[in-house]
C-alpha cells in the first residue's frame, strides 16, 4: 500500500513545509522561469474572493480603479534616486523590442509610484481637483534573489492605492478612515 504524502515537519524545515503545504493544497506550482509561479484554480479563486472584498472596501472609501502601463521608461525611476537604489538589482529591463534597440530602456513595473505621480501632476491643476483617490490592481515584476511561492516571487499580483489631498490633515484623516 502506498504511503500518503505527509507534510515535512514545520519545526524541522519551515521552507520545505511551506512548499509542501502549497503543493498539497493545490494552490500553485513553480513557473518555468525562476521565481515565477502558476496559480492553480483553487489558489486563484482565493485571490479573486480576497480581491473582490478589498475592491469593495476601496470603492466604499471613495477611490476609483485605474490602470497604468506595465512598461515604465527607465528615466522615471532615475528621477527619484531612492527608487533606483532600492530596486536596481530587482529590475527587469527591456532594451530591445520589435527587433530593434529601444531609444530608452524600459523597466517592467517594479512598482508604479513614479508613473502614477507623473500623471497625478498632469491631472491635478488646482485644489478643486482634490482629493484624487486612485487604486490599481496589476502585476508587478521584481527579480527576486530568494523567491518563495506567494511570498516573494518574480511576478506577483498587486494592489496599490495612491492619493493626493489638499492638506496634510485631509491626507491623515483619509488614511485613518481607510485603516
Amino acid at each position: 500500500m502506498a504511503k500518503a504524502h505527509v507534510l515535512t515537519s514545520r519545526a524541522d524545515d519551515f521552507p520545505r513545509w511551506y512548499q509542501d503545504l502549497i503543493t498539497k493544497a493545490e494552490l500553485a506550482d513553480s513557473g518555468p522561469v525562476r521565481g515565477t509561479m502558476v496559480i492553480r484554480p483553487y489558489g486563484y479563486g482565493l485571490w479573486e474572493r480576497m480581491q473582490q472584498e478589498m475592491d469593495t472596501r476601496i470603492k466604499d472609501a471613495g477611490a476609483s480603479n485605474a490602470y497604468f502601463p506595465l512598461f515604465i521608461p527607465q528615466s522615471y525611476l532615475t528621477k527619484e534616486a531612492e527608487h533606483v537604489e532600492g530596486f536596481a538589482p530587482e529590475l527587469a529591463v527591456v532594451t530591445h523590442a520589435g527587433g530593434k534597440e529601444l531609444e530608452e530602456p524600459v523597466v517592467v513595473r517594479p512598482t508604479s509610484e513614479t508613473i502614477i505621480n507623473d500623471y497625478f501632476s498632469k491631472w491635478v491643476n488646482s485644489y478643486r481637483d482634490l482629493p484624487l483617490l486612485i487604486n490599481q490592481w496589476a502585476n508587478v515584476v521584481r527579480w527576486e534573489l530568494r523567491p518563495r511561492v506567494f511570498l516573494r516571487t518574480t511576478e506577483f499580483l498587486w494592489q496599490e492605492g495612491h492619493t493626493a489631498h489638499a492638506t496634510y490633515e485631509d491626507a491623515r484623516d483619509y488614511a485613518a478612515h481607510i485603516h
